[in-house]
């Protein structure tokens, strides 16, 4: 599944490019997650020819140093020097807070409080190596069993129900099987 999904990647030239953009960055521990690869995987597990379009391109990444909004919003502005792609940049070192989390330690610890398990995958790439890496806390099997599941770690049931509704994911993929009991 894993190499499936990597070859889906690297055959999208648009999520290609984002990811060359957001390499040159140079960041430690980062990755392009959430709707980057879900929507990828849902995208082609529904037949789709064409991808959805993408609301923006989430880079997180993990720099306790350097954990200013002002420093995520140098990033992006650098970003939409390089690409018109619609970037969202966001250190997780500081996301603890505003989710009431106890203290990440890294980008995939961080990932794994996120509301959805799906939404949880990311992809990093290393330009001079030319390979991509997945980021996953939960794997990507979930994924490819078409579900919206809850975390358990999270356990947010509002938010988890208001996030399927406000984003038409049942609408966009009906296939998909919403899991918010594990």
């Amino acid at each position: 599944m894993e190499e499936k999904l990597v070859e889906w990647i690297r055959s999208d030239h648009y999520r290609m490019a984002a990811l060359d953009a957001a390499s040159r960055l140079q960041l430690k521990d980062w990755c392009l997650a959430a709707g980057f690869v879900r929507n990828l995987a849902w995208d082609r597990l529904h037949g789709y020819v064409q991808p959805t379009p993408l609301s923006d391109i989430d880079l997180v990444y993990f720099d306790r140093a350097y954990a200013s909004a002002e420093r995520d919003e140098a990033l992006e502005a650098r970003l939409h020097t390089m690409s018109s792609h619609p970037w969202s940049v966001k250190n997780q070192a500081r996301m603890h807070t505003r989710n009431g989390d106890p203290p990440y330690s890294s980008t995939a610890q961080a990932m794994s409080y996120w509301v959805e398990v799906e939404t949880a995958v990311g992809v990093t790439f290393d330009r001079e190596a030319d390979e991509l890496k997945l980021v996953a806390p939960f794997g990507v099997r979930p994924l490819f069993e078409k579900t919206i599941t809850m975390n358990a770690k999270r356990r947010k049931p509002k938010e988890f129900a208001a996030r399927i509704q406000d984003k038409g994911w049942l609408r966009t993929w009906p296939q998909l099987i919403v899991i918010s009991e594990i």
